[in-house]
């Protein structure tokens, strides 16, 4: 059996665990593969070693979708299912990412007290986002995890810009994701749980 634990000390983003997969060993190479038409260019994702607290990691990084911060398209489900569906995942990696973003759509479609057909999906649509959850699905499969662990998630504090405004931290729609899992208030004020991680 082989076991994924994420130590969350700092926090949980889906950028965060696609460089934890890297380093762990998946070839960022196949990850690019595995995307398929998501990452239209060949230089659309890339990885930096960067040093955070001392610690030496790996930074995954995708190009950004034209319009600036909080500017990018905004996708209801069934646009985010068609990119996935263009992705080079298994069919099983497919609808494990497609059921990930059914569960952010019932968070914000809960927020913000509409339907999962009507809900946009703003900073959780964009192709960065998209990108990170297909690739770490593609990661834990390509590591054959039998079983994931995670520490309590230190989800920060303070307050977060968004689409729709100021939001306390953890915002909305990440403390439904985040219903059942044990987590703590750290002393740094900055959003530390995303709702990709």
């Amino acid at each position: 059996m082989r076991l994924l634990y994420f130590d969350c000390f700092s926090g949980a983003a889906g950028d965060m665990i696609l460089g934890g997969l890297i380093d762990a060993g998946v070839p960022v190479d196949e990850v690019r593969q595995a995307l398929g038409s998501l990452a239209i260019e060949p230089d659309a994702v890339w990885t930096e070693q960067v040093v955070r607290a001392g610690v030496t990691a790996t930074k995954f990084c995708v190009k950004g979708e034209d319009g600036g911060e909080h500017q990018h398209p905004h996708r209801h489900l069934k646009g985010v299912y068609r990119l996935i569906d263009g992705s080079a995942l298994s069919p099983a990696g497919k609808d494990r990412a497609k059921a990930l973003f059914e569960k952010l759509g019932q968070a914000e479609a809960a927020v913000h007290g509409t339907t999962m057909e009507k809900v946009h999906l703003h900073e959780v649509g964009a192709l960065d986002s998209i990108i990170d959850i297909v690739g770490a699905v593609f990661a834990m499969e390509w590591l054959g995890a039998d079983l994931v662990a995670a520490s309590p998630l230190n989800v920060g504090s303070g307050t977060v810009r968004a689409a729709h405004g100021l939001y306390p931290v953890p915002a909305p729609a990440t403390m439904r994701l985040l219903e059942g899992v044990p987590v703590y208030a750290g002393e740094q004020k900055a959003e530390l749980v995303t709702p990709t991680g």
